[in-house]
């Protein structure tokens, strides 16, 4: 269950699963398979390998879409609220949010739910003080709302959890029975504490366990495989279970849910009705991240299919978390019955374009911006597999609206956001407004009390004319914004734009950070409809950098993402916490000064085209013993001016420099090496920026 990426969980876990094999191999093992039904005495005591058991699918007609629900794990771990009262809250919000009309069903139980101890006849007990009326009781009131009852356990011994309660191993007849008998509609099925077993034999148990129960009780269970991802389930499970995990634990923060969303993405082809990649569940309105990364988020897990579990406390959570959790236009592309996966179109420089096909023939486009500013991301409706026509429908799911396009799809996307649009060769394109596409050249950075000169630029996307365009640029109270250029335009035809020239000025005394802005455009269509787009931006108040050389880990940043806690200042990384960082400490040298950080990490510096170039030495810190492998990145505005191979923590640091002239911003990125997340601690050791 819990999979994180800190030094002491993942040494631990890996010695249970791998490094002990040849020692536990053994009676242990032996014992655990031939009450697991997977081998004969002889077979196991002659180090003979078991057989596979036959392929047996769990029975048909389950999770035909991804499962959608909720799970407590994300938002109170094994804390004293996880209880009954709150699962039963969770299904009343359910029914009285919508949520269950937008297509949740399942309320999850996730791990500590039962006592550390079974009972004298082997049965698993439910905690008295977390669920006084038991497991059953809390299934019926889940049932009685229309909603379906989900449970946890371990493919192990123990879970994963460190009080230790019971996992299946070795008592999968018995607990799959159990469950069906309480009322369960959904198993999660964990990795911890496997004894080294098989994955393969150990899940295989389970899911023919979960079939037998159901034929003896007519009670059909969805099978969750979490076994993070580590013997590539995609490859062998669908005969197995409904879902499996593609991944990691996620956590709350962009570098964490983007990571596992770049692991998930190549495997669109083992996705499919009844058998889904799983890449975790969602983090939407934990805190960690903003509206506009979670609806990335949700975006992203809705257009690749993945499975919509909940991982909030619904009942803290803030009008805008429901509103991105209960967009129907989004879960409809998720719930599509033809069941695709969506598949990568393009990803360069950070700008992503993925398409889902569509069971009425229609495409799903993601314009996906993985920067830290706004960016433009397109691709035509050919690209994404559309036929041939004068012009299209486009729809777009967040803002609700509908548009016509010659066959451009394109639009700025704020940093780390997503516009998802759904794109139809529909013959009735010429009923909706041009779509138009609203950017500004270049970031939009001020120094208090001076003035900063950009750019803005409406395109007519669509095939009909855009009439009467306004553009208008509006800033904080204060702040002063002039048009030094026309912002109207009688009418834009198909492809042409009006491109307006702004001074925008920040009151003397404003404090550095960022500030928000909206560009606007509206327009109307030759039928008279007015239509508008809006860009929302975010300035920054900016100081320039100092002459001469300084150290970066000193300088003050634009901003800073991680994927396992927060950047650290002249320490590792260390764990989640800040201020938990150790000496940088690279193939056993010692550096007093630089930047800990853990793949993926965007660490974003102001240099106001006054810097020459950035130096630093880099690797893999030590405190990562045995693990990490990780690559450097060092980018000028949208430019790679220098990175490394992948770096092991057998390597001693390297040095490496970039020329950043004339650059606006420059970003220091840290990749996982292209092997996914694990202990990828990275060090900017004696990181300098030379201005």
């Amino acid at each position: 269950m819990r999979h994180l990426p800190d030094r002491t969980t993942r040494m631990a876990r890996t010695r249970v699963r791998t490094g002990m094999r040849t020692r536990v191999v053994g009676s242990l093992t032996a014992a655990l398979l031939c009450a697991a039904g997977l081998a004969t005495p002889a077979a196991t005591a002659s180090g003979a390998t078991p057989p596979a058991a036959p392929s047996a699918k769990l029975p048909d007609g389950l999770a035909l879409t991804p499962p959608m629900g909720f799970n407590n794990w994300n938002s109170t771990h094994c804390r004293a609220e996880f209880d009954e009262a709150m699962v039963k809250g969770i299904a009343d919000i359910f029914v009285e949010k919508g949520l269950k009309d937008a297509g949740y069903q399942y309320v999850n139980l996730d791990d500590c739910w039962a006592l550390p101890q079974r009972d004298a006849n082997g049965k698993l007990v439910p905690d008295p003080v977390r669920f006084p009326n038991g497991i059953k009781a809390v299934a019926d009131y889940v049932h009685s709302k229309g909603l379906k009852l989900g449970i946890y356990t371990s493919a192990g011994t123990k879970t994963c959890n460190s009080a230790g309660f019971p996992g299946a191993l070795g008592h999968e007849r018995s607990d799959a029975r159990q469950f069906a008998d309480w009322g369960v509609d959904y198993l999660k099925y964990d990795n911890c504490n496997n004894q080294g077993v098989d994955a393969k034999q150990r899940y295989i148990a389970m899911r023919d366990a979960l079939k037998a129960a159901s034929e003896s009780t007519g009670r059909p269970i969805v099978y969750s495989i979490c076994e993070w991802g580590e013997n590539k389930p995609w490859e062998w499970a669908a005969d197995v279970g409904h879902l499996w995990r593609t991944t990691g634990d996620i956590s709350d923060n962009w570098g964490s849910m983007l990571s596992i969303m770049k692991r998930n993405l190549p495997l669109a082809k083992y996705a499919g009705p009844g058998h889904w990649n799983d890449p975790d569940m969602l983090e939407v309105g934990n805190g960690g991240m903003t509206d506009t990364e979670y609806r990335t988020h949700f975006s992203m897990w809705s257009i690749m299919a993945a499975p919509l579990l909940i991982g909030s406390d619904l009942r803290k959570a803030t009008p805008e978390t429901f509103e991105i959790l209960g967009n129907k236009e989004v879960i409809a592309v998720n719930q599509d019955p033809l069941g695709k996966q969506g598949e990568v179109v393009s990803s360069q420089g950070g700008r992503w374009v993925v398409t889902k096909e569509m069971k009425d023939g229609s495409r799903t486009v993601a314009l996906f911006n993985e920067t830290g500013s706004p960016q433009t991301v397109a691709t035509t409706a050919k690209t994404v597999g559309l036929p041939d026509a004068d012009a299209y429908a486009l729809r777009d799911l967040w803002q609700h609206k509908s548009y016509n396009t010659a066959g451009r799809i394109a639009a700025t996307v704020p940093a780390h956001g997503t516009v998802l649009l759904r794109v139809s060769a529909d013959g009735k394109w010429a009923h909706h407004p041009p779509a138009t596409e609203l950017g500004l050249k270049g970031g939009l950075y001020v120094e208090a009390g001076k003035s900063a000169d950009v750019t803005s630029e409406v395109t007519n996307l669509g095939r009909t004319a855009a009439q009467r365009v306004s553009v208008t640029l509006g800033a904080p109270s204060g702040w002063t914004v002039k048009a030094t250029s026309p912002s109207t335009a009688r009418s834009l035809r198909t492809g042409t734009s009006l491109a307006t020239s702004w001074t925008v000025t920040a009151p003397p005394g404003t404090k550095p950070g960022s500030y928000d802005l909206r560009l606007k455009a509206t327009y109307r269509s030759p039928k008279g409809v007015r239509a508008e787009t809006v860009l929302p931006l975010t300035a920054q108040v900016v100081v320039a950098p100092p002459a001469g050389t300084s150290l970066l880990g000193d300088l003050p940043w634009l901003s800073a993402t991680n994927g396992w806690g927060p950047v650290e200042r002249n320490t590792s990384n260390g764990e989640s916490g800040l201020g938990d960082g150790r000496p940088i400490t690279i193939g056993g040298k010692v550096y007093a000064k630089g930047l800990g950080v853990h793949a993926e990490s965007t660490v974003e510096y102001y240099t106001g085209a006054a810097c020459e170039k950035v130096t630093a030495q880099v690797g893999v810190d030590d405190e990562t013993i045995v693990k990490g492998t990780v690559a450097f990145e060092i980018w000028a505005d949208g430019r790679k001016a220098a990175s490394t191979g992948v770096l092991t923590n057998a390597m001693p640091a390297q040095e490496l420099s970039a020329d950043v002239s004339g650059a606006q911003v420059v970003r220091l990125v840290v990749t996982d090496g292209g092997d996914g997340i694990d202990s990828d601690h990275g060090d900017w050791a004696e990181a300098t920026l030379s201005c």
